[in-house]
């Protein structure tokens, strides 16, 4: 044995017995936090701005309101160098942003096409950046959610790990 090990130092039960209970609290921290629970809130977290924001310029089936296609027409602006910039085609803005907004949650909850669904939630973030530079402490949550779906995957409690299971069952 080492001359030092068997030194007593003043206070290192009680810094042990302190590491303890922090390794206690971060197993406990660990047990409600499971990775497949985290990918399933992330995913959902993600979706609820986008779907709200999506059924509000909706009122029916492929048939935007008037209110959606103002907005690209009148208020949202692009703000590049330069600008800011009206949206091209505002009708067809509008038409494709309710659509995103409608589809992706859709495939988030459920978590199919995941990481693509997050990937065009994320493109669509740098686009509300652009239209809503003040918003930048919001997108920077939304940009932030779509990055770590798209880093760390849909999780167990998803489509696409159920269609991955299935898949690797019935390949040769």
């Amino acid at each position: 044995m080492d001359m030092m090990s068997e030194v007593p130092v003043a206070g290192s039960g009680a810094r042990l017995d302190l590491f303890a209970m922090a390794d206690k609290a971060v197993a406990i921290i660990r047990a409600i936090a499971r990775p497949t629970l985290v990918q399933l809130v992330l995913r959902v977290a993600l979706a609820v701005p986008f779907w709200r924001s999506g059924i509000l310029k909706w009122s029916g089936f492929l048939h935007l309101n008037d209110t959606a296609v103002l907005l690209f027409s009148d208020e949202f602006k692009l703000h590049l160098p330069g600008g800011p910039y009206s949206f091209p085609a505002p009708e067809l803005m509008a038409f494709m942003s309710g659509s995103v907004e409608i589809m992706a949650p859709i495939f988030l909850v459920l978590g199919l096409a995941t990481r693509f669904a997050a990937l065009v939630l994320f493109g669509m973030t740098c686009i509300v950046e652009l239209t809503v530079p003040n918003g930048w402490p919001v997108h920077i949550t939304w940009a932030a959610m779509a990055l770590g779906i798209m880093a760390g995957g849909p999780g167990r409690l998803s489509a696409d790990y159920a269609i991955t299971k299935v898949a690797r069952v019935h390949s040769p």
